[in-house]
């Protein structure tokens, strides 16, 4: 039940994953976010996941499970490789290709212990893998990429949080619900009574667009108060087209607000990341009921609350051709903004007639209007933030100023209408609203969080690429190049996986309607872990095989990457087997699985490996090395954690953010593993390059490694704090030093030899420091002797 369980294991599966938060190549740009995918594999670990949802969640999560956060950050897997973020034109399709290739071709190795790879170029040599099978596979990445979404990575405290402040929000809103059923009619009748329309005359009147588009491929979001949200794509320049049609006579200007809004970044109003906007040229064109041919309308006389300067970035350059200028409003970030622009003559519009507006955004980089509204008024001098009414207001009041028997005749549709918009001007109503909103600023957010994750439909992220993200079809290519393209490829499988060569796909379902996905990679996930139909069976034996290596050191198939003809055959094909049904039988928890091995008479037994007693077993070419527990050395992380534990320096802190820093006292797998700066304590104990799926690393004995335990400043100070912990443990005694050191390092007491070297040891370097001037000479022999014990083999072998 221990949470080292995820972290310790989860660095085998890091391994198959070729983890790594950085790109690679020569730029080697950072995945600030990536992390996130180490710690769904220790938390799914921890919680003794299910192997089959393991594998299914990190091939599409997302499509299983878009609501949780788990499942998102699962498919970091697929986006774990490397990739070039410099990319030519004539290099996109090539570079796209090889994307996918590192997709299925980590996914083939790390699940089914297959080099579904080698049959890129040509079939498989070894194995039943056609070329058409390679890219029938390989069609399921068609479209994923790596996107950088944000996510919330703890809902429930977040719906925890929201519950507890709509309870407290309720009164709020029943004290606005009294108020606007019990008071509002009272004193809108009275205020129908006394017929003083003329305080509300509006002097501007909001226009309500029937259509508008963007051409970067934004979408428009209405708000009550005739607003509009951007939404969607920003684009590095757009162009909104909006129109409508309306009468109205006399009109001699319009005006152009850009409101703030909590959705945008810095509140806006613009969509840059700093909040502002660049609108370099905004035009008003009119096409007359039944024409085709429309006017482009002059727009004289611009002025704005605000302009960044008087320049190339004013409100004045808006009306010129010049696509690099245009008004901008920075510092004034997070407020509302208006511009005014008059009309040379007044404009008269009839019924039929359209009114199209465009509002062009060049100036810079993404710097579109994130919340526009558009006026229209008949006096040239209509201020900058006078009021504003929609138009079916101003209709009703204008109606109702003109003739009385208007007020007395109103529909009762238009009278709700008319008192909606009164109330908003009560003092009453204000006072009890003001409060509500004032409560609703301490309304809870989720706590989102940027995760990497490896999917379909979200923005890619985006590097120095002269190309697509990814192409719409697969082509088969002959002997794997670009430049040799066949037929357009569907989705399919390994056919010698297949129980009946004719079963298709019956993976794959059209995913419902709405989805941004293909459903591609649910229909490869249901095939891996389907035992009847697809290769389950296949994907059961590679994963219990891994747990046998880690625990023996030698798998049962001694190359845990390829049980196809390349590789080696099982020792004992049979126990392969039975473990792999019992994995299956027990819902494919990996915990029961492990308390099997290590309960087993053959874990217990002597790691002492005989020789062959037979000459059948000679003959036959039996390896005894699967079934002995081999004396091997720990991993380069474990002997950096074992140096952490001993000297009581680690730090036990689980997930989040890691650090390049080795002298770090987080346990070695958070440390960042950045591809062009790997650690090289961790490298010289064999630590692998990220690069491809590792299924075994390799072990050497080099000097490097022995130099690095007796001369790193590192390990000297860990050696110090041993020491410290042996002395406040232990008292000043040698002998209780010694029987100290060897407890807490090698989880022992010490020979009877062991405990007299120990403590000759501890006096002669006494007495080393002592004769030259060292002050304090019994601290610095005790941190020497702990430092000989961190070198002991004993204490970084297994036996």
């Amino acid at each position: 039940e221990s949470e080292r369980y995820g972290e310790r294991w989860g660095r085998y599966w890091l391994d198959l994953a070729r983890y790594a938060e950085s790109s690679g190549f020569e730029h080697d740009y950072d995945r600030p976010s990536a992390y996130h995918y180490r710690d769904f594999v220790i938390k799914a670990l921890n919680a003794d996941m299910p192997y089959d949802q393991f594998v299914r969640w990190q091939l599409a999560g997302d499509e299983y499970e878009p609501n949780n956060p788990l499942a998102m950050m699962a498919t970091g897997f697929l986006g774990a490789g490397v990739f070039p973020t410099q990319i030519t034109a004539n290099e996109v399709e090539r570079v796209r290709y090889d994307a996918m290739d590192d997709m299925l071709s980590t996914a083939g190795s790390a699940m089914l212990g297959l080099t579904v790879g080698c049959a890129r170029c040509h079939d498989h040599k070894a194995d039943p893998i056609s070329s058409m099978e390679y890219y029938r596979l390989l069609s399921t990445f068609t479209s994923t990429v790596r996107s950088e979404i944000e996510i919330d990575l703890e809902p429930e405290k977040y719906q925890e949080a929201l519950q507890q402040f709509e309870k407290e929000h309720a009164p709020y809103l029943e004290a606005l619900h009294n108020y606007e059923k019990r008071v509002i009619p009272v004193k809108f009748e009275n205020w129908l009574k006394k017929d003083s329309f003329d305080a509300f005359h509006p002097i501007w009147e909001q226009i309500d667009f029937q259509t508008l588009h963007s051409k970067a491929g934004a979408s428009f979001r209405k708000l009550e108060d005739g607003s509009y949200v951007v939404e969607g794509k920003n684009g590095d320049s757009d162009v909104y087209t909006m129109t409508t049609t309306l009468s109205k006579k006399g009109v001699l200007a319009l005006r152009v607000e850009a409101l703030a809004d909590s959705t945008l970044k810095q509140n806006g109003p613009g969509r840059a990341d700093n909040g502002n906007f660049g609108l370099s040229r905004i035009r008003v064109f009119i096409t007359r009921k039944g024409g085709v041919e429309s006017e482009e309308i002059p727009l004289i006389r611009p002025r704005a609350t605000f302009q960044q300067n008087d320049k190339h970035l004013s409100v004045a350059a808006a009306l010129d051709e010049n696509p690099n200028s245009g008004w901008a409003v920075d510092p004034q970030f997070g407020d509302n903004h208006a511009a005014v622009f008059e009309f040379n003559e007044p404009l008269t519009l009839f019924v039929g007639d359209k009114l199209e507006l465009h509002l062009e955004f060049s100036v810079n980089k993404r710097h579109s209007i994130g919340r526009p509204r558009i006026s229209l008024a008949s006096d040239r001098n209509a201020g900058l933030r006078d009021i504003t009414l929609p138009s079916t207001i101003t209709t009703l009041l204008r109606g109702m100023k003109e003739s009385s028997s208007v007020k007395g005749g109103i529909t009762t549709e238009d009278r709700h209408l008319l008192m909606e918009w009164w109330k908003s001007t009560d003092v009453g109503w204000q006072t009890v609203k003001g409060k509500l909103q004032e409560h609703l600023l301490q309304k809870p957010e989720p706590d989102r969080t940027k995760v990497l994750v490896c999917a379909e439909g979200f923005p890619a992220v985006r590097m120095h690429s002269q190309g697509a993200d990814f192409f719409e079809k697969t082509y088969f290519l002959k002997r794997g190049s670009t430049n040799s393209k066949g037929k357009v490829v569907n989705q399919g499988f390994i056919k010698a996986l297949h129980p009946d060569d004719d079963s298709g796909n019956p993976w794959k379902h059209d995913p419902p309607e709405g989805v941004k996905y293909s459903g591609k990679r649910r229909a490869l996930a249901e095939w891996m872990t389907d035992v009847e139909n697809g290769a389950g069976r296949l994907l059961a034996r590679v994963i219990v095989n891994r747990l046998w290596q880690h625990h023996f050191g030698t798998g049962l198939v001694s190359t845990p990457n390829d049980f196809g003809g390349f590789g080696n055959q099982p020792a004992h094909p049979e126990l392969l087997d039975w473990l792999a049904v019992k994995l299956i039988e027990n819902q494919w928890r990996l915990k029961p699985l492990h308390q099997l091995i290590m309960t087993s008479a053959t874990y217990q037994q002597t790691s002492h490996r005989p020789t062959r007693n037979s000459s059948v077993e000679e003959q036959a070419g039996f390896d005894h090395a699967p079934f002995f527990p081999a004396h091997r050395r720990l991993e380069a992380e474990a002997i950096r954690d074992s140096l952490l534990t001993v000297s009581g320096r680690l730090d036990k802190s689980m997930f989040g953010q890691g650090s390049l820093d080795p002298a770090s006292s987080r346990r070695s797998i958070y440390l960042t593993v950045k591809r062009s700066r790997l650690i090289t304590a961790m490298q010289s104990f064999d630590a692998p390059e990220p690069l491809v799926s590792q299924g075994t690393r390799p072990t050497t004995t080099v000097a490097p490694q022995a130099l690095l335990l007796m001369n790193s400043p590192f390990v000297r100070n860990w050696a110090k704090a041993f020491a410290e912990r042996i002395r406040n443990e232990a008292g000043d005694s040698m002998m209780d030093s010694v029987d100290k050191a060897y407890e807490i390092a090698l989880n022992r007491k010490p020979g009877r030899l062991e405990l007299a070297e120990g403590a000759a040891f501890i006096a002669a370097q006494t007495e080393r420091h002592r004769s030259s001037g060292s002050k304090n000479h019994e601290m610095l022999a005790l941190t020497d002797f702990a430092q000989v014990v961190m070198n002991l083999n004993e204490f970084i072998y297994v036996d």
